[in-house]
């Protein structure tokens, strides 16, 4: 039996009229097993400066210090993801809110200092989206873990988890069917400004390592070849555009598919 499908809602389109929530319904409707990870970077975004806090990035990743952190989960948890829950509930869907908080779903260590409490996780535990999913609901998931017991003092605090990452290790915790990201650019470019419509891994991961793939598309390149190691296929969609998360399970030749095996890369104009 295939695992569900893991959909990564980025926070550039939220708030866009884009018909992602709907096809979530549209996709629980049809008995669709559906788990979504959300983002919210421009809100965080908006909420720091309004505190005086400018945001900073090194190599897509937000630079999250003490005042950052409590702005992020509390733009996270509570205003963006029940407003998600809201929204799908509004539209005829059944969706619960968490974060990888709840029920130890996400654990995390601090990789790197330089980002303060940003982590990389170090445990998925999957059950709490499995009982979820039998019980006919959407886990509607924002992107923080617990810090793992390190001896330090923010131990057991919460940590800021990149949530395209977050999507590819849950993508590879459930065994998805599919990891489809909806985001705000039409798929992976090559350096002449063309979409890859059509990668394997082994070309996925030479891109990856070169200076083609930058900023927020570092992230969601790297959750797509981890979800690939369990997963047969990872799709990066324009989700402004109407119907992007149906059409691209309907195999419809939008933004770009990396596959695990058998693909060469192909370029759209």
């Amino acid at each position: 039996m295939s695992g569900p499908l893991v959909v990564k809602i980025g926070g550039s389109t939220l708030g866009s009229h884009d018909t992602s929530l709907k096809d979530l319904v549209t996709l629980q409707e049809r008995g669709r097993d559906v788990v979504v990870v959300h983002g919210g970077g421009p809100v965080i975004s908006q909420w720091m400066q309004r505190q005086g806090i400018p945001p900073r990035f090194v190599n897509g990743l937000r630079v999250t210090d003490a005042a950052s952190l409590d702005i992020v989960v509390a733009v996270l948890t509570g205003l963006i993801n029940k407003e998600l829950v809201s929204a799908l509930h509004g539209l005829g869907g059944r969706a619960l809110g968490l974060s990888g908080l709840d029920a130890g779903l996400l654990e995390a260590g601090v990789a790197n200092p330089e980002l303060g409490y940003v982590g990389e996780i170090t445990r998925v535990n999957p059950e709490p989206l499995r009982d979820l999913l039998d019980k006919g609901y959407i886990p509607m998931l924002a992107p923080l873990a617990m810090q793992i017991q390190d001896g330090s003092e923010h131990a057991g605090g919460p940590l800021n988890i990149n949530g395209d990452t977050v999507a590819g290790e849950v993508a590879y915790a459930l065994g998805a069917e599919r990891l489809i990201f909806l985001t705000d650019v039409p798929g992976i470019m090559d350096g002449n400004g063309r979409v890859l419509a059509r990668l394997d891994r082994r070309r996925a991961g030479i891109l990856l390592r070169s200076d083609v793939v930058r900023g927020g598309m570092i992230p969601k390149l790297a959750a797509c070849l981890r979800a690939l190691e369990r997963s047969p296929v990872a799709d990066i969609v324009d989700g402004r555009e109407p119907g992007a998360l149906l059409d691209c399970l309907q195999d419809k030749n939008i933004g770009t598919r990396i596959t695990g095996e058998g693909y060469s890369s192909q370029v759209r104009e």
